[in-house]
């Protein structure tokens, strides 16, 4: 995950007046004006949905239909081993991603800082008020380790150095945003080694995966493994 550092601008202004301004912004082209918030290099919701659809499939088929699985408004991932991500939309244009990892989460957000006796971590700061519009960490868990805002162009993130989990979570790999390798894995745990095209076909297909597709990787409960897949496609992403 990124961690970008927003400077000043009076400091790029003391860089103009060395003739370095130039280099400096080409570093950090992507900066925001304001620095309280930090942009978050992961794919948008609707490049998500694809992968995050098609693990749901497995694991509904499989019969695990609690652990990866959309509702109308809510994209809910578990790891099996208390680790966890759920993307809320509030709006087309509007969503959260929250999560934790209860290992490799640093930030202690809220009754955890108490709970735990350890410095909070603002994950709200600087962030517009929608952002708690839904801060339940149900049904996984009692904390909250990251916040994370989809305003329909950027994700962002309150400006903090500690480790917040989310790469921990695994969300990414899981639902093969970076390939169909992950995918793979999880499908060769229970069965022969599938067809990487297949795999491909079942995240491209971007939620609209039929029993058809599911019976050429795997022989379980198809219709499941379909339904849930579909229940992806009922959240606006514009």
């Amino acid at each position: 995950m990124n961690r970008r550092k927003f400077l000043s601008i009076g400091f790029y202004s003391f860089l103009a007046s060395l003739g370095l301004e130039s280099t400096v912004l080409s570093q950090d082209s992507n900066r925001e004006e304001d620095d309280m918030l930090v942009n978050v290099d992961i794919p948008s919701p609707a490049e998500l949905r694809g992968g995050w659809a098609a693990m749901a499939a497995f694991y509904a088929a499989h019969g695990w239909k609690n652990y990866i699985y959309a509702t109308e408004n809510q994209w809910f991932y578990h790891d099996g081993g208390g680790n966890w991500a759920c993307l809320r939309f509030k709006d087309k244009d509007q969503a959260i991603l929250i999560g934790h990892d209860h290992e490799y989460s640093n930030t202690y957000f809220g009754e955890a800082a108490a709970y735990f006796q350890e410095e909070e971590t603002n994950l709200l700061a600087g962030a517009p008020e929608w952002w708690s519009f839904d801060l339940n960490p149900k049904p996984f868990g009692d904390w909250i380790g990251f916040i994370y805002g989809w305003d329909g162009e950027k994700w962002q993130r309150a400006a903090y150095d500690k480790q917040d989990g989310f790469e921990a979570t695994g969300l990414l790999r899981a639902c093969s945003v970076e390939g169909v390798n992950a995918l793979s894995d999880f499908i060769e745990n229970e069965h022969d080694k599938p067809d990487a095209e297949l795999l491909k076909a079942l995240i491209t297909a971007d939620a609209n995966i039929t029993e058809k597709m599911l019976e050429k990787v795997f022989p379980e409960d198809v219709a499941a493994g379909a339904i849930a897949a579909q229940r992806f496609l009922k959240a606006d992403l514009g």
